[in-house]
């Protein structure tokens, strides 16, 4: 049945190329002289009052153009739509009217770009159409579109070829249009809040700002390695260092990490950094944040994703890691969560794998993430994280073990993290120096020792606290998306064959 399928999409790609190549002697093929005035949902926007009637008495002229999504062809009249950027308009099409164009029209094939000029009207069924005039063909479509009814049903297939899927489904062009609007809301409440949009490398000479694996190139005028970004982090706070105070990026970053329904090797991340702040009033920056989102997009804060209600009115719940941990591990004793011996013989138990490297820190991280992580699904501050896991964060005061920092959760995924920053440029040196080992260890996912980010903050930075914010998560949430595939215009994929 494939190799019949195939054979049919190739014997109507040779029908159109015949077509094609018969018009190419007898006309410019593809045009660009033709400009249209209306689009369809505006004639549909500023006409739906206007009956029969007063469309026949005041004669309304337009200029349409976009791509035939159907065709009807009976006799001496014929019917077709076409689609823009808004929506689609019918088309009403007489040979009398038209003459040789319209013999022309019979031969057009739906996926065909048309420009049409003509008067508006009512048909019988009162649908607002254009009596065409004039009828050009604009652009040649060679290869035939899905079956409408079923569009493209392989997902794999709507990833790959997106620019049919957006031509097929209605549902994913409002993906789209929905994270457009997302991003300028984020955008719009930073500058409210008098924070800088600004651009730093996706270039570095030192992956840093995150624990992951990334991507290596080599500039060859400089014969230097170079990585592609992980983070904006540290150049970030290099400029709080400089006094810009209020800044932020909406970023790509790159990992060199699997693929699934939450990881793409390029996503987007929104980051900021605040002075004169601490990671308390992030978390209620963030809360607020989520409020407006939800207001502006859904105009109401109960969220339906994926099968289960949300509602982010109200107040998200905070607990420590450690809490979480004993909450989703009842046989764990608080009193031995720092104890290396003990959490080993619990990952073991869980069978959570470790390194021998892998203090009291990592090890409540590993069985936070392998127990409790994915249960978080109303909207949740973890915070506290230990110091071992955190080298950028500063030490709380009253516990070394730990850090100010937190992680949103959100629908049993991580959304955001942020935290006060560490601004002791000789703590700093020695948790980059910590990292250096695990990596020399075979922790391919620790940091480098960046001596330029030290510099920069013997230079002194104020107190400062910093955010990262999964974008296409937030898009996910905020559209109903289970995969983040369903939220990027071209994700990654496996080679074709």
């Amino acid at each position: 049945m494939a190799d019949d399928a195939g054979d049919d999409e190739n014997r109507l790609i040779a029908e159109r190329r015949a077509k094609l190549a018969a018009w190419r002697e007898r006309a410019v093929a593809f045009p660009n002289d033709f400009r249209r005035d209306a689009l369809a949902a505006q004639l549909l926007t500023t006409y739906t009052d206007r009956d029969a009637a007063w469309l026949e008495t005041y004669p309304v002229q337009v200029r349409v153009g976009g791509r035939m999504m159907f065709k009807r062809v009976m006799g001496k009249a014929s019917f077709a739509k076409i689609a823009d950027r808004s929506g689609q308009i019918q088309l009403f099409l007489q040979e009398s009217t038209l003459g040789a164009a319209y013999e022309e029209f019979k031969g057009y094939d739906v996926g065909d770009f048309l420009g049409a000029e003509g008067s508006l009207f009512r048909t019988r069924t009162g649908e607002l159409s254009v009596r065409v005039e004039r009828l050009r063909l604009l652009a040649k479509s060679l290869r035939p579109l899905p079956d409408k009814w079923h569009g493209l049903a392989d997902t794999e297939l709507r990833y790959r070829l997106r620019y049919v899927d957006l031509v097929m489904n209605q549902a994913s062009r409002e993906v789209f249009r929905t994270r457009t609007r997302l991003m300028r809301y984020l955008r719009d409440y930073l500058d409210a809040l008098d924070f800088m949009e600004v651009e730093t490398p996706m270039m570095q000479p030192i992956p840093g700002g995150a624990a992951a694996r990334p991507f290596k190139t080599h500039h060859n005028a400089l014969d230097l390695d170079m990585y592609l970004r992980i983070a904006p982090e540290l150049y970030l706070k290099r400029l709080i260092v400089g006094g810009l105070e209020r800044v932020y990026e909406i970023n790509r970053n790159f990992r060199n990490e699997g693929l699934s329904t939450q990881h793409n090797p390029e996503f987007t991340m929104l980051e900021l950094y605040w002075a004169y702040t601490d990671y308390n009033e992030l978390m209620e920056l963030i809360e607020r944040l989520l409020h407006g989102l939800a207001d502006s997009l859904l105009g109401s804060r109960r969220v339906s994703y994926q099968g289960r209600e949300y509602d982010l009115a109200k107040p998200f719940r905070r607990v420590t890691v450690e809490q979480a941990i004993l909450d989703h591990n009842p046989v764990l004793e608080r009193a031995h969560l720092r104890d290396v011996p003990y959490l080993r013989a619990a990952c073991e138990r869980l069978g959570i794998a470790y390194r021998e490297s892998d203090g009291a820190g990592k090890l409540q991280i590993e069985i936070f993430e392998k127990t409790a992580e994915h249960t978080l699904f109303d909207p949740t501050f973890v915070h506290a994280y230990p110091t071992e896991v955190s080298p950028l964060s500063r030490t709380n005061d009253a516990d070394p073990f730990l850090t100010d920092r937190f992680e949103l959760f959100l629908a049993g995924r991580e959304l955001a993290n942020g935290f006060s920053e560490l601004n002791d440029p000789e703590d700093q040196a020695e948790r980059f120096r910590a990292q250096v080992a695990r990596k020399e260890s075979g922790d391919d996912e620790a940091m480098h020792y960046d001596a330029d980010y030290i510099r920069a903050l013997e230079y002194g930075m104020p107190p400062t606290a910093g955010l990262g914010l999964g974008v296409d998560r937030l898009v996910m949430f905020f559209t109903d998306s289970a995969s983040i595939r369903d939220v990027l215009l071209f994700p990654q994929l496996r080679p074709e064959g």
